[in-house]
């Protein structure tokens, strides 16, 4: 193994490898005196080998076990060349979505512009719009909020226009994620649109950014990964009725807020299905984390607990786990 080599690990995991392999018996403690370095970057490197699939925890919280090199290498290869096929799919769908994007935004820019259609390049065009179109509605607001615990600024922005939406009479419905569960600020100004007669659902995961007003117009991003790049207005009815039926579709299995966590029969939450879901997909723990709306150490440790349960020492083997027990059946099942 070489620093910065093609199997990715860096020259202080690599170090951090050796030391478990020859010392099995340090703990993180113990291998941060050894390596004269702190135990932060100890964990640090320790979540870098588990993604290589060359660490497992030990039944001690504060000790993890070396992969045998022979397994863990061949492992960490194989994976590797499903993740490299992996990527050269995502590579060719990208094509195919920026060919299609770049054909809309020349039919969008022609003479004749379409109708019904609205682009809104900045951050600031979307806000003054989504003002706009708040203070107009007459009867229902509907909202996608992902991305987990909501910055303490947007909603505070957003406090006196909820609160004059909700007194004019009309009808608010907003799905968060099921992360803000989690977080007090994100809870509490969840509560509070609820007491002004708001209703406040959150499930697993989200398609998109979204509002839909009136079931007349709807705001999505131009690029659901990067808000920064702006919005597109949409007046279409067909377009509208159809990010209306995909709302409600999301609405209908998204829990209530004051509701508790429920479990499958498999004893799993709907994240955790979702998780399952997500790197069964070929996500990475972070690309997976994004779209759960919690952070990497989130996920780590939901697999880890995950992995315990199913008595499973390594995720190639937690994959086996997971179909023989047929939770991945549960998870392919649950709403997207």
């Amino acid at each position: 193994m070489t620093a910065g080599g093609p199997i990715g690990l860096d020259a202080f995991g690599e170090a951090v490898y050796r030391a478990m392999l020859l010392h099995p018996d340090l703990d993180t403690g113990g291998l941060a005196a050894h390596l004269d370095t702190t135990e932060s970057e100890i964990f640090g490197a320790l979540d870098r080998l588990a993604d290589l699939a060359l660490t497992r925890p030990a039944s001690c919280g504060t000790r993890w076990r070396a992969v045998n090199p022979e397994r863990g290498l061949a492992a960490l290869l194989a994976h590797q060349e499903a993740e490299a096929a992996r990527r050269q799919r995502e590579m060719e769908r990208s094509r195919a979505a920026m060919a299609g994007l770049i054909a809309e935004y020349a039919n969008l820019h022609a003479p004749g512009e379409q109708r019904g259609i609205e682009m809104l390049s900045s951050l600031d065009q979307v806000r003054d719009r989504l003002v706009q179109l708040a203070s107009d509605a007459t009867a229902e607001v509907l909202a996608f909020a992902p991305g987990g615990p909501q910055p303490a600024q947007v909603m505070e922005a957003s406090r006196t226009l909820d609160q004059e939406t909700l007194e004019r009479g009309v009808r608010m419905r907003t799905v968060y994620q099921d992360s803000v569960r989690n977080d007090p600020a994100t809870v509490q100004y969840a509560r509070w649109l609820h007491g002004l007669g708001g209703a406040v659902r959150t499930a697993p995961t989200l398609p998109l950014r979204m509002i839909v007003v009136d079931n007349a117009t709807a705001i999505v991003p131009i690029d659901p990964e990067d808000p920064r790049k702006g919005a597109v207005l949409l007046q279409s009815p067909g377009v509208v009725a159809a990010l209306r039926a995909l709302f409600d579709q999301v609405w209908d299995h998204a829990r209530p807020l004051g509701e508790s966590t429920q479990r499958d029969p498999h004893g799993l939450t709907g994240q955790e299905r979702e998780l399952l879901r997500l790197l069964a997909d070929g996500l990475t723990d972070e690309r997976a984390g994004q779209r759960l709306g919690v952070s990497l150490r989130t996920v780590r440790r939901m697999m880890a607990d995950l992995m315990v349960r199913m008595d499973a020492r390594s995720r190639f083997q937690a994959g086996i786990q997971v179909a023989a027990l047929g939770w991945l059946e549960a998870a392919e099942d649950a709403p997207a």
